[in-house]
């Protein structure tokens, strides 16, 4: 990923905040005719003394199931347009429209997953982690001779990052009085998006990205 260093961010933070943020990711590998391969898919995210840690499952007919090796895995965070006509210091020679964004890519290793009980880990980490999000009580139940069978459609996967590179472009190379103007602009619109971009901005120019 191309990353200027006005953008470039090493506080992992921001990679938490990512993934807490939407961990709905698109997962690239290279397949044996040489062509890239991508899957969009869910993940569990962890970080911790032993360095990050993501697990999520492919469906056994995607061809991308069962890759084991070098992979990519890009996560997506909140964007949105920047008009040159928001800057108070406004040049209509100097200043041209831009976008905002925030991302990550990592790139690591792959590891296939497809013993029965570490499967049903996977699943159930997976299955509590966004049943607790949307209020939900459904569980996983591997004795049920059902739910069993249905692992024998699924590959697992652990994706151990060696490389890890979040852009967070949120105007941080414009003067204070450009940013706040940004901010405001991208609050005062309908679209949650940008607004949601102007918290970002937000936390990035205020606190580096503390919440406090």
């Amino acid at each position: 990923m191309f990353i200027p260093s006005a953008f470039a961010e090493t506080d992992l933070i921001w990679l938490d905040r990512l993934l807490a943020r939407d961990a709905f990711v698109t997962l690239v590998s290279t397949g044996a005719d040489g062509y890239q391969q991508a899957t969009r898919l869910p993940v569990l995210y962890r970080r911790d003394a032993d360095g990050i840690l993501i697990e999520g499952h492919w469906a056994k007919p995607n061809p991308q199931a069962g890759h084991a090796g070098p992979a990519m895995l890009l996560v997506d965070g909140p964007h949105a347009y920047v008009s040159p006509g928001w800057y108070p210091d406004k040049d209509a020679q100097a200043r041209v429209p831009t976008w905002n964004y925030a991302a990550a890519e990592l790139r690591g290793v792959l590891e296939p997953v497809t013993a029965p009980d570490a499967l049903i880990g996977m699943l159930d980490g997976l299955s509590a982690h966004y049943e607790a999000q949307v209020g939900g009580n459904w569980a996983l139940q591997p004795i049920e001779p059902r739910q069993r069978k249905m692992l024998a459609g699924i590959v697992g996967f652990r994706f151990r990052p060696t490389q890890v590179q979040v852009k967070l472009k949120l105007s941080q190379n414009h003067p204070e009085a450009n940013q706040r103007s940004v901010i405001d602009a991208l609050s005062a619109l309908e679209a949650p998006a940008s607004r949601e971009l102007a918290q970002w901005m937000r936390w990035r120019r205020d606190h580096g990205g503390n919440d406090d």
